[in-house]
């Protein structure tokens, strides 16, 4: 039974991510970076984090969902679909609010109710950072990762946002 609910979740994650960067994204720009240039960053760096993460996961750049990864990167949650679901509860709690987001909460907390607490806490880790989610992240790719992660999770002031 677990299975078929992964699946299913898996379906509609996997088709609806696209669908959702141009339908409900179409003023957003693509960041235009080929995931092989992400390593051209200093090491360390955000941009060089996110190449090395594309190699670890085999994960290609999704246009429009730059973004979404760096969430990966910052929060230090993973990509399983446990995590997405908590990654969305974690963005709720960070603020965001969206259709996508709502759905994808109440679909992945009725598949998999058996995660409810990982997702309440990650909802409460998102209530701690600082607000991320509207931020563009493409003007940070040269930022140390790690100073990303510690101004966000520590509210420090280590970083002029722009």
């Amino acid at each position: 039974m677990r299975g078929l609910r992964l699946k299913f979740m898996l379906y509609l994650y996997n088709g609806s991510s696209r669908l959702y960067a141009n339908l409900f994204k179409p003023h957003k720009q693509a960041w235009g970076i080929s995931k092989e240039a992400f390593n051209q960053y200093p090491s360390g760096s955000l941009g060089a984090s996110l190449a090395a993460f594309y190699q670890e996961k085999g994960f290609d750049v999704m246009p429009k969902l730059e973004n979404h990864d760096v969430f990966h990167l910052l929060t230090g949650t993973g990509t399983e679909i446990k995590d997405e679901i908590a990654m969305q509860y974690l963005l709720l709690g960070n603020g965001k609010l969206s259709l996508y987001l709502l759905a994808m909460v109440l679909i992945g907390s009725f598949l998999f109710p058996e995660h409810s607490n990982y997702y309440w806490s990650s909802f409460n880790k998102g209530k701690r950072m600082w607000s991320f989610y509207h931020l563009e992240f493409k003007n940070y790719l040269n930022e140390p990762l790690y100073n990303l992660q510690r101004a966000f999770a520590e509210k420090t002031n280590i970083l002029i946002l722009k």
